[in-house]
């Protein structure tokens, strides 16, 4: 297959430290833990899944803070993405606290920092040169100044041709948003990439099958990604396809799976791959990304 265009990511990029824990943390003392830090953020870590899954024209645009600017800009290079990182002088780089349980299930504690202040000034037209596809990190939307900012390049991609995909991001922030409000911000992308919680949280439907049906009727295409039960493909308001995960014999550490799925999924279609095909290759990104830790190819 031929690469048919680069790919441009908007999101962020923030400080990943992973906290894989055996019993759960005990209240008021110390717990055991394995604790790793790592350059992470659902954007760059989606960008650089996609570069290792074959996309040659991978960028990411993202705000960080002065305090790690440099040492995230090094690790998207060195992972093969263009970065576009302006910095921000007054909040530090978004951080999360990743805790990982004995069964690799992650919960997070998130600070944005830098990430929800990407502004409209950093944004440019130009950044679209060449790319076939946009995809938009939803972390964006929960902040009314990178709200505005991710409105601008979505409006931009669309009048210009340009493939579009969302990843709604997260099920806490969408709850305080609210269905409707998301769903009118990317009402006609070409591409929503829920997991199974988050498509729950935008139509109400307990099943993920209904629940992408649902939301295929809104966008384009809808893949709902549920972990170790794989992914459902739907569009037009139907149910496409449903495919398994790869078994993973013993799995690490969940976090950014759904990223992996995501960029290896948007580098298979960008290599004119059809859904279905590149469903398979993301659910193989995914797979290799639970037996890892942190949420960047190894």
């Amino acid at each position: 297959m031929v690469n048919r265009g680069g790919l441009l990511v908007v999101g962020e990029v923030v400080t990943d430290v992973v906290v894989r824990h055996g019993a759960a943390p005990a209240h008021g003392t110390d717990t055991p833990a394995r604790i790793t830090t790592t350059p992470g953020g659902s954007g760059a870590n989606v960008a650089c899944w996609a570069a290792r899954s074959g996309c040659a024209d991978v960028r990411l645009l993202a705000r960080a803070g002065a305090d790690s600017a440099a040492w995230h800009r090094e690790a998207l290079v060195r992972a093969g993405v263009r970065p576009l990182l302006p910095v921000d002088g007054t909040a530090a780089t978004g951080t999360v606290v990743a805790l990982v349980d004995a069964s690799a299930e992650r919960t997070f504690l998130a600070d944005s920092g830098a990430v929800l202040r990407l502004a409209p000034e950093d944004w440019s037209p130009a950044l679209l040169r060449g790319a076939a596809r946009l995809h938009l990190s939803g972390y964006l939307l929960f902040g009314p100044v990178s709200r505005r900012t991710a409105s601008i390049a979505l409006r931009e991609a669309r009048r210009r041709g340009v493939a579009v995909s969302v990843d709604p991001a997260s099920a806490g922030f969408l709850s305080g948003m609210g269905a409707g409000p998301f769903l009118d911000l990317v009402e006609g992308v070409d591409l929503l990439l829920p997991n199974a919680d988050e498509a729950g949280e935008l139509t109400g439907l307990p099943d993920p099958a209904d629940a992408a049906a649902k939301l295929s009727r809104h966008v384009a295409k809808v893949a709902v990604t549920l972990g170790d039960r794989g992914v459902v493909l739907a569009a037009g308001g139907t149910v496409t396809a449903r495919l398994p995960a790869v078994p993973v014999p013993a799995p690490v550490d969940s976090t950014g799976a759904g990223d992996a799925f995501t960029g290896a999924f948007l580098a298979a279609l960008l290599a004119g791959a059809d859904e279905v095909a590149a469903a398979e290759a993301g659910c193989r990104a995914g797979a290799e990304a639970v037996a890892t830790v942190g949420a960047r190819p190894a």
